[in-house]
């Protein structure tokens, strides 16, 4: 079992080695101006009303319902058990781009949660002290140099990059390998996690999506440049980069 576990985690990192070298030459050879950010925008709109059709008629409808008949001690504790896996992430791209004091912290919550909180339903950590951070492999990436490309929307999934899409999957890969919801249950029980977790989260966005609705004139671009401030903000970790007008992404509930 040890010398499969091992296996895998080989494969992964060489895939991931690979495509690091890959994203690099790619987006270094394409030429886009600030001015230009989103070339593929007839594209992406297409994306987005798609997507807005699929919100609209089952995600959302699903959300609310779900925070109808959910009472909001349970509610905060489903949010705080899938933030608690989250921090595996965190862990892990901290680690590769050598912050070690965000790594620390999050390995901490993570231990703290995981016991003291009861499997991370409750945020037990916070109440020590302890921030929360937040690390993907798309800021790895951006940690290293590669730039961010074209703006990117991704079908169901929403804002990306050329840089955070191929990112995000490598932080399916790493939670895929290591977190116990992968490594410890089975399909069908994974099947109901990763729902929960996507109505649980959409539930968190209601408050934004109202936001949304009446203050945005055009809600493709207040959400892409939202996005690309906001990314560019956590790379750089808050250094140097201006905040956008109302930044939806990062309201808390």
């Amino acid at each position: 079992m040890l010398q499969i576990k091992q296996n895998k985690f080989s494969q992964f990192f060489y895939i991931l080695s690979t495509f690091l070298v890959v994203c690099t030459l790619a987006l270094n050879s394409i030429k886009v101006s600030a001015s230009d950010d989103d070339p593929l925008e007839p594209m992406n709109r297409v994306i987005f009303n798609f997507n807005e059709v699929v919100d609209d008629n089952i995600l959302e409808p699903i959300a609310k319902g779900y925070r109808y008949v959910t009472p909001d001690p349970v509610e905060n504790s489903v949010t705080n058990f899938f933030n608690n896996l989250g921090e595996i992430n965190t862990i892990v791209n901290s680690a590769l781009q050598m912050k070690l004091d965000k790594t620390v912290s999050s390995s901490s919550r993570l231990v703290i949660n995981s016991t003291v909180g009861v499997l991370g339903l409750f945020d037990v950590a916070s109440s020590l002290g302890i921030p929360r951070h937040k690390e993907d492999f798309g800021q790895t990436l951006g940690f290293y140099g590669i730039p961010s490309g074209p703006y990117l929307v991704l079908p169901f999934f929403g804002p990306s990059s050329f840089r955070d899409a191929p990112g995000f999957y490598a932080d399916v890969m790493i939670e895929k390998n290591i977190s116990p919801v992968y490594t410890e249950t089975h399909h069908e029980e994974r099947q109901v996690i990763q729902a929960t977790n996507v109505i649980d989260t959409r539930a968190n966005l209601l408050k934004a999506t109202k936001i949304l609705d009446t203050a945005a004139k055009d809600k493709y671009i207040f959400l892409r440049e939202s996005y690309l401030q906001r990314r560019a903000k956590m790379i750089t970790d808050g250094k140097d980069v201006q905040d956008f007008e109302i930044d939806v992404l990062e309201i808390n509930y």
